[in-house]
Formats: C-alpha cells, sequence, structure tokens
C-alpha cells in the first residue's frame, strides 16, 4: 500500500475516534436549537422533506424542521400496511422483465422543477437493484408510474430532472453484456458496456417514456445532475473504474490519478434522433402506471429502444477528467460551475462551463475513449477546493454563495465560497456522512435555511436496538455564517439522499378524497343496495361497500374450502381522513387500506371449513369495534347466501 494511503486510513482512524468520542465543537453549543425545531400543537412545519428508503424500497416524508415523520410512501416494496403491491390493483405495478419483484433499493429523490425550481408536482426516485424510476404523484402522495430501464445494471445515477423536466435521467452503475451475451468476465474491456437513458416527462401528466439511450464505455457511472441556466441542455454524470478491472475493485479500480465525469448535450441528442442516427436496439422493459379513471394500474411490455452510439454522434458527449473516483456531481445555481466529489481526492474540483465550451471549440483534447474526446483538465478548471475533509461525496448550494460538501471519512460537512473556493467553515457531524440536502439545493434559487446530513452510522447517538441500529438524520441551520446543529432524528430504512420543499407549494393542493362519481373502477359498488356476492366457479367475487360503521354485507355464506375468493371493497366515504381498512382471518397476504371513493381487491383462499371473521383494521369512528362480519366456509354443500342486517 501507498505511503499516501496508509496516511490517509490512519488520518480517518483518528477523526473517527475523535468524533466517537463525544467530543463537542462551540458550533454544536446551541441552546435555542430546541426551539428552533419546535412546532408548536396546532402549528405546522415549514418544509417537507422527501428522504429515499434504501433497501426498504419505499419514500419516506418528513416535516422539517421538527423531523417528524409522517408517511411512508409505497413504491418498489410490497406494503402490508395499505395492501400497496398485494391488492390486485397495485400488483401490476410491480411487474419487471424479471418477473414480479416487489423489492428495490431506492436512493435518490428527485423533485419536478419548472425554470430550475422544484414546482411541487412529481417526485421521482431510482430503484437500484432492477433498474427502475417510479413517479410519484405529489397532489395523492402516492406511486403514480414505474418505469423499467433496459440494457442496464444498478440504476444509480438517477433520475436527476432536467430544468423544466423535460427528462429524468439516469445512468448505469454496473456495466455489463448487452442482451443475454454470455461472454467470459475476464473479457469485461471487450465485452462490458456502459448506458445512459433519457427518459422524456410528459409537462401535462407526468407520463414518462424512454426517449433514447446512449451506448457508453465500459466504466461504472456513479451520480448524476442536469445543467441549469447558462448549462441548460446539458447533463453531467460521473463515473469511476476508467481502469476498466472486473475483480478487487477497491484496488484496482483506484489506480488512475483522474476519472471522467461524462458532459452529455441532450439537445444535440434529440437532434441526432430527429435525424435517424439511433437504431433500434433490442431492450426489453416494463411500463407500469395507474390509470386514475379505473383505480387500477397498467402493466405494458416494450421490445426495443432508441440507442445512440456516440462515434456516430460528434459533439454528443465529452469526458471530464476528475480526481479520484468521483461520487458526487453537482451545479451550482447559475449553471456556470460543476463540483466533483471524489471520494479519493483531497480537493473539490470545480469545473467551470464557459471553460468547457471554449475548449471544445478550441478543441483541447488530451485524447479519446470510444470516441468521445477526453477534455484537458487546467483548460476546463475553475478552481480547487483544498482541505475539504477525507472523502468528499456530495455537494449542495445555499442562495447567498456558498457549497456545501459531505466528507465520509472524517464525518464532517465543508462551507465553502463560489469564486474563492476557500473554506469558510465546517462542522461534525454523527457519523460517516453520505449524501446531504440543503432545501431547494440542487435548483436556481435555493431556500438555504437548512442542511440535513444523511449520515450511515448512530453509534451513541440514540437507545441501542440490538446489534442494528435506526439510520440517521441531523438538521443544521446555515442561515448564519456558522452552521449550527439543530436536531438528531431518525429515518426509514438507509437515507442515501433527500429533496427538501416548502410546504406551501404542496398544500395548496392536494387530494383530500377520490371523487366517487369519477370511479370507474370494473368492480365499484356504488352503494350499500348494490353490494352482493357472485359466483363463478371456484371464483367468488365480493361487491362490498364500507362506511362508519359497517360493511355490505357482513355475514356471507357458501363459500368452499378453496375457493378464490376477491374482496372488491369501495370505501363510501367522501370525507377527508377517512380511510377503512379490511382484514380477513387467515388472510395470508395483507390488509386492504382503502382511501374514500376507492375500491381496491384482495385475493383470500381460505383451506379449511370454520367462521371466519372479518373487520375494519383502521380507526374510523367511535363504533370502529363494531365494524366487523363473518364468513362461513363449509365443506357441505351450503348454497350461497349474504347480507347486513336491518
Amino acid at each position: 500500500m501507498k505511503k499516501s494511503s496508509v496516511l490517509l486510513l490512519f488520518t480517518a482512524s483518528l477523526l473517527l475516534t475523535w468524533y466517537g468520542c463525544g467530543n463537542s465543537n462551540s458550533s454544536l453549543d446551541t441552546g435555542d436549537a430546541a426551539a428552533k425545531v419546535y412546532v408548536k400543537p396546532g402549528s405546522q412545519d415549514e418544509f417537507y422533506g422527501f428522504m429515499s428508503g434504501g433497501f426498504s424500497g419505499q419514500v419516506s416524508v418528513y416535516g422539517l424542521p421538527s423531523g417528524r415523520l409522517f408517511k411512508v410512501i409505497s413504491v418498489f416494496s410490497q406494503n402490508p400496511e395499505t395492501g400497496y403491491g398485494y391488492s390486485e390493483e397495485t400488483k401490476p405495478m410491480l411487474n419487471t422483465s424479471h418477473g414480479f419483484i416487489p423489492w428495490d433499493d431506492a436512493h435518490h429523490p428527485s423533485l419536478s422543477q419548472t425554470d430550475g425550481v422544484a414546482d411541487g408536482k412529481w417526485i421521482f426516485i431510482n430503484g437500484n437493484n432492477t433498474p427502475r424510476i417510479a413517479r410519484i404523484d405529489l397532489k395523492e402522495f402516492e406511486t403514480a408510474e414505474i418505469i423499467e430501464i433496459p440494457n442496464s445494471a444498478g440504476n444509480h445515477g438517477s433520475p436527476f430532472t432536467t430544468e423544466n423536466s423535460e427528462y429524468v435521467v439516469a445512468s448505469t452503475r454496473f456495466s455489463v453484456p448487452f442482451g443475454d451475451a454470455d461472454p467470459s468476465i475476464s473479457t469485461y474491456k471487450e465485452n462490458f458496456h456502459g448506458t445512459i437513458s433519457f427518459i422524456k416527462v410528459d409537462k401535462e401528466t407526468g407520463r414518462m417514456n424512454l426517449a433514447f439511450q446512449i451506448m457508453m464505455p465500459g466504466f461504472h457511472y456513479d451520480l448524476a445532475r442536469s445543467g441549469k441556466a447558462a448549462s441548460h441542455g446539458w447533463a453531467f454524470f460521473t463515473s469511476y473504474n476508467s481502469e476498466q478491472a472486473n475483480t478487487l475493485l477497491e484496488i484496482n479500480a483506484s489506480k488512475n490519478d483522474k476519472d471522467f465525469i461524462a458532459a452529455v448535450n441532450w439537445k444535440l441528442a434529440e437532434e441526432y434522433v430527429a435525424k435517424g442516427k439511433a437504431k433500434d436496439f433490442p431492450g426489453t422493459y416494463y411500463h407500469n402506471y395507474m390509470d386514475h379513471s379505473t383505480q387500477s394500474a397498467v402493466s405494458q411490455k416494450i421490445t426495443t429502444v432508441k440507442m445512440l452510439d456516440p462515434k456516430d454522434c460528434p459533439g454528443l458527449i465529452y469526458f471530464l477528467p476528475t480526481p479520484k473516483s468521483p461520487h458526487g456531481v453537482d451545479v451550482d445555481p447559475s449553471g456556470e460551475y460543476i463540483a466533483a466529489g471524489g471520494k479519493l481526492a483531497s480537493l473539490i474540483p470545480v469545473h467551470s462551463f464557459s471553460k468547457i465550451q471554449a475548449a471544445i471549440e478550441n478543441k483541447s483534447f488530451e485524447g479519446e475513449v470510444n470516441g468521445i474526446p477526453v477534455l484537458k483538465y487546467d483548460q476546463i478548471i475553475a478552481g480547487e477546493v483544498k482541505d475539504p475533509g477525507l472523502g468528499p461525496l456530495h455537494t449542495e448550494f445555499d442562495d447567498k454563495g456558498y457549497g456545501y460538501t459531505s466528507a465520509f471519512i472524517s464525518s464532517e460537512v465543508v462551507k465553502w465560497k463560489i469564486g474563492t473556493w476557500e473554506v469558510v467553515d465546517r462542522i461534525p457531524v454523527y457519523y460517516s456522512i453520505g449524501h446531504l440536502m440543503v432545501m431547494g439545493g440542487d435548483t436556481r434559487k435555493p431556500d438555504g435555511k437548512y442542511l440535513v446530513a444523511l449520515n450511515k452510522i448512530t453509534k451513541d447517538r440514540y437507545l441501542p436496538t440490538g446489534p442494528a441500529l435506526t439510520q440517521s438524520a441531523q438538521l443544521i441551520d446555515i442561515s448564519g455564517d456558522k452552521m449550527k446543529l439543530l436536531l438528531d432524528f431518525p429515518t426509514i430504512g438507509e437515507p442515501h439522499y433527500a429533496q427538501g420543499i416548502k410546504a406551501e407549494l404542496l398544500t395548496k393542493d392536494f387530494m383530500k378524497v377520490y371523487p366517487i362519481e369519477k370511479n370507474k373502477h370494473p368492480y365499484i359498488t356504488r352503494s350499500e343496495k348494490d353490494s352482493r356476492v357472485e359466483r363463478e366457479g371456484n371464483t367468488v367475487h365480493v361487491y362490498m361497500t364500507a362506511s362508519r360503521s359497517h360493511f355490505s354485507p357482513d355475514n356471507i355464506e357458501g363459500i368452499k374450502p378453496g375457493d378464490k375468493v376477491y374482496f372488491h371493497v369501495t370505501n363510501l366515504e367522501q370525507d377527508w381522513d377517512v380511510p377503512h381498512g379490511f382484514a380477513v382471518k387467515g388472510m395470508n397476504n395483507s390488509e386492504l387500506l382503502i382511501m374514500p371513493g376507492e375500491t381496491r381487491t384482495i385475493l383470500w383462499e381460505p383451506k379449511t371449513q370454520g367462521i371466519f371473521p372479518f373487520y375494519c383494521s383502521d380507526f374510523c369512528s367511535a363504533l370502529h369495534q363494531e365494524m366487523q362480519g363473518y364468513i362461513r366456509v363449509s365443506k357441505s354443500n351450503i348454497p350461497l347466501s349474504f347480507g347486513t342486517g336491518k
């Protein structure tokens, strides 16, 4: 091991030991911290915080500055709390080319934007394991759409939005052979490829469409950020493993002093696609979306994609040399500066978009990779932030001309000045910070005020819960010259990244009920008098209504062991915040949670004879306990009957 590497690890261990022993910093001694995060009863938080759930596959919604958890939005994982992924209406949302996949690893929420500012319409999130992107509708805080990404593996650099949400962008973490090719892993350099994908977003409906992909060299692509203002029309993707190693990457993919940021001119890509330069390329994937009229998911299988090859498209992509194993790539509010987070670098390189354009014009190249020109580092660099902490990862910006970078190894946030590149403040966090989030810090008009540190390790911060401790977020006040720690709060799953938005943008226009007159579900029961039970062979359909405080029907006889019983439950309420639950004894999938005006279906397959109670599982009224019923399952030839008492 090199001396420099040994010194780096030794220094890191000292810092972790120091911070881990409870040493304080004057910036943490904030006697007014509790008052700053206190939201008194009857008041509401100023911001929403949307946090990725990591290996939970979900998105969690917090109020800030309080740190209170409001909701877990079901996205890529089944959720027995709501029935998402279990109910017949939502199962198709989890279809993929690999079959029904009820889990994923969700990393990077990204809010939709208009003119480079979050508009509160939608939030997108990536599925890292089985490459997917989901769109959540922020009127109802529910997943509206999931699109799979073909020719990809490890959808990590995703799904960062362009300035007007023209696209969400995605890059593959693991380069792989395309299709079902079966080359030896030892032929990595010859047969493995990466891709960058541009998913078009309809500006009215939000509906996604995989517009085109770009074939890339077999590097590993890590994170992305779209340009804004001056750099609108471009997108930037970090990459590592320019060595194209296929084993022991912590050694073999860390040899080169510089890796690359891929700068993609997507406006030019659109022109190439329009001119027919994109070839139809095999790529099987599923596109799943909720049909709001039928309240049911639709799943479509697609088998081809438009593919651009940079060799055929001059000017499409340029590589920006960047030290070393860069993780984050972040664009300042002006769009001029592109900051990288080199995990193994001792500085933060900041590229200049105008210098990049000049270097392209002057052909200031130092070579090429697979037809992609490599620009000269000294021709495109705006400046370097010195002493940014150990393991700089990710940067966001405030409204006062400062950048904030997370330093993983030294467990700190470093504040630096745009233009002078000098470090002006730093604050320890607890511990091993990954991403951070400044309110609006990825937009043209940051709100500033707060920063959220998303930490990996929480030893000694919370009460112990066995071998595994909760993940951690920390709220930091950045409104003054010095950063001040205000709050620790636990998070769901592993919070890789977060997005913050002013609450007023969402609370002025949100859904309170599903209008029952617009419900076109094929199994809706519009009134109690229409409730019924129908048999078709060994399949039974129960058309049921739920209202405070009973089901109709609430007595059912004539069900046989081995029947497939579909409960189609319609919540007749039209009052905000009055969902009903539904559960049957012996149900081996999940309960249902049915919103006002909604119809949801769950399958129950009784195996034995007996009397089976069912009940409302979500408190709905003073007579909630009385909201129940019975099903008789009999081996005898009992005629089908049903009813609700008078």
